[in-house]
């Protein structure tokens, strides 16, 4: 069979300027073998990644239950004969001691003058002209050194081998591991299960004795004469087995051994696959020395282990333990340190707001208390001010009653006096006059400080008689009411009538108000009183500390638990607005919609 590795386009073109190294690979088994698979797939990468000018690569399969010997090889050399006439390859590469012995006979028939690259785990006595090569010789006794420290109560070894095709080199490798095996025949009872047929060695391998192992070498024939191939009939002989089974070559992993010391088919390639390189760049095949690497890598199955019962604690350091299937913590690690490091921060997060909280308490009891004594202070202290504005009203209306019971009556007699007079004195008049206009004005402040018949006559008609005693000529002032209740407490409907009294006095005083609007009005929310002038306006925030008149509608809202917002600013004249709460028998009746 021939393969041709080359890369596309563009670099095709460039190398199809030289001349592309021809490759032929020999190989001692079927197609299909675990060692060609390997071969055709690094072989191939290694050199066509080293060769610039590409790689035309051949490979061809002597299969040794077909050919087992020099006289049934003949055919294949004719073969190869015919075959490649025509081509001149620039290196042989013989995989294992078939092919090596397959180009001794036939190499002057077929590629005299052909630097060869070989692999063999039996040297020769004499190397092959112009070649270099790896020469590698298998150590059986890895595996079952392995074997007798996993299982140290061992004391069978089955070793189990096909028939015996008549090859040499069959022959050999079966002598070579009973010869390395023989050290171990003092503590170990070894037996050869060798050239039996098929269904005869699957019953003896299904009953063997207790503590015992089997050591595969290969069946790729019976007894019977019928042909395997050497790993599916591992995996038939493994499904029977009642004892664990070990191998020499990496290629039986995963078909029911437990392991051993394995030589790996992939190492074996790179290193034939290495020398290939350096002979194809230019080296002198026979120039090259021949290399011996350790090519065995100490492996085992962990589900085979695991079947067997056999502990991981035994394994030799080093071990490569294959096909583990994870565990819970090796499957979610990721998962479980997330959850373990969200629940940690849960749990400090949960730690923190539970002593948060607890601060958080003995803070809002501190605060509850301080509210206590603050509340308990606020309700002296509107008390206090209820008081206070008790007594001023009350010393207003002694004030009022001593001026109108006590000045307005001397200067009314005065009055008289006068008048009897008159006739007399005819510059009484004038002084009459004036008395007249001091009882006037007397009577005025008397009414002013304490409005008589306030709770005679009503909030609304004392708001009305209000607007008409402070209108002047050039001010215009209007009052409007709506739904006002006719029974309102007498404190209530003084605190409104003296806010009123302030806020008009304010507006004239003040404001330079050329219109001002009183407004009275029940809602939802209690009985609004609003005050509202065109005059010049002030700044809220700096006239609130330094007047007593929004302080005094302030303290005597307070007792009512009444709402002040004030709204003013310079040249857009000022708005006041009170709200007091009035029970719900006396507000007005909300209709649904």
């Amino acid at each position: 069979m021939g393969l041709v590795v080359t890369a596309l386009a563009p670099a095709g073109s460039a190398r199809q300027a030289q001349h592309q190294k021809q490759v032929l690979v020999l190989f001692p088994t079927r197609r299909d073998a675990q060692i060609a698979i390997v071969g055709e797939r690094e072989l191939t990468r290694i050199l066509d990644d080293a060769l610039p000018e590409g790689l035309d690569y051949y490979s061809e399969y002597i299969d040794q239950a077909r050919f087992p010997d020099a006289a049934r090889q003949a055919p294949f050399r004719d073969f190869l004969r015919v075959k490649y006439a025509q081509q001149q390859f620039d290196v042989v590469i013989a995989i294992d001691d078939l092919a090596v012995e397959f180009l001794e006979r036939f190499r002057n028939d077929l590629f005299p003058v052909t630097p060869v690259v070989f692999f063999e785990s039996t040297p020769h006595p004499t190397q092959l002209p112009n070649s270099t090569g790896v020469v590698a010789h298998l150590d059986y006794t890895g595996s079952l050194r392995l074997a007798i420290e996993l299982q140290p109560h061992l004391r069978h070894v089955f070793v189990v081998n096909g028939a015996n095709s008549g090859s040499a080199i069959e022959s050999k490798l079966l002598n070579d591991l009973s010869a390395q095996f023989q050290p171990f025949a003092t503590r170990l009872t070894i037996d050869y299960l060798t050239g039996l047929p098929a269904s005869e060695l699957e019953r003896q391998v299904s009953s063997l004795p207790p503590d015992s192992i089997i050591y595969y070498m290969s069946v790729s024939r019976d007894g019977a004469g019928e042909n395997f191939h050497p790993l599916e009939y591992l995996d038939r002989l493994a499904a029977v087995a009642n004892a664990p089974i070990y191998c020499w070559v990496d290629s039986a992993i995963d078909h029911g051994i437990v392991g051993g010391s394995l030589k790996s088919q992939e190492k074996e390639t790179r290193a034939v696959g290495e020398l290939a390189r350096r002979v194809l760049q230019g080296e002198r095949a026979d120039a090259i020395p021949v290399i011996s690497p350790d090519l065995s890598i100490t492996e085992v199955d962990w589900r085979q282990m695991r079947r067997w019962g056999i502990s991981e604690s035994r394994l030799p350091a080093g071990t490569l333990v294959q096909f583990r299937e994870p565990s819970i913590w090796d499957r979610y690690r990721v998962y479980i340190i997330g959850a373990l490091a969200l629940l940690l921060a849960q749990t400090a997060l949960i730690v923190g707001l539970l002593v948060q909280r607890s601060r958080r308490r003995h803070a809002e009891e501190q605060l509850r208390g301080r509210e206590s004594e603050l509340r308990t202070s606020y309700e002296r202290i509107r008390q206090l001010a209820g008081r206070l504005l008790s007594a001023q009203e009350t010393e207003r209306s002694r004030i009022a009653r001593e001026l109108h019971d006590d000045i307005v009556q001397k200067l009314a007699v005065l009055a008289m006096h006068l008048r009897g007079t008159e006739s007399t004195r005819p510059d009484v008049g004038e002084a009459l006059d004036r008395v007249n206009d001091l009882a006037r004005s007397v009577r005025d402040i008397s009414h002013e400080l304490h409005p008589a018949n306030l709770r005679l006559i009503g909030l609304v008609a004392a708001l009305r008689a209000l607007r008409d005693e402070m209108s002047r000529p050039d001010v215009s002032i209007t009052f409007t009411h709506d739904d006002v209740p006719a029974a309102l407490p007498g404190d209530l409907t003084l605190c409104l009538f003296r806010i009123a009294q302030e806020s008009l006095n304010n507006a004239l005083k003040h404001s330079k108000a050329r219109h001002v609007r009183l407004e009275l009005k029940n809602s939802s929310q209690g009985l609004t009183l609003s005050a509202t002038d065109d005059g010049v306006g002030f700044d809220v925030d700096a006239a609130w500390g330094r007047g007593l008149g929004l302080a005094s509608i302030a303290e005597r809202l307070e007792a009512f638990g009444g709402s002040l917002n004030i709204h003013s600013t310079h040249g857009a004249g000022t708005r006041v607005e009170v709200t007091v709460p009035l029970p719900v028998s006396q507000r007005p009746e909300t209709v649904p919609a």
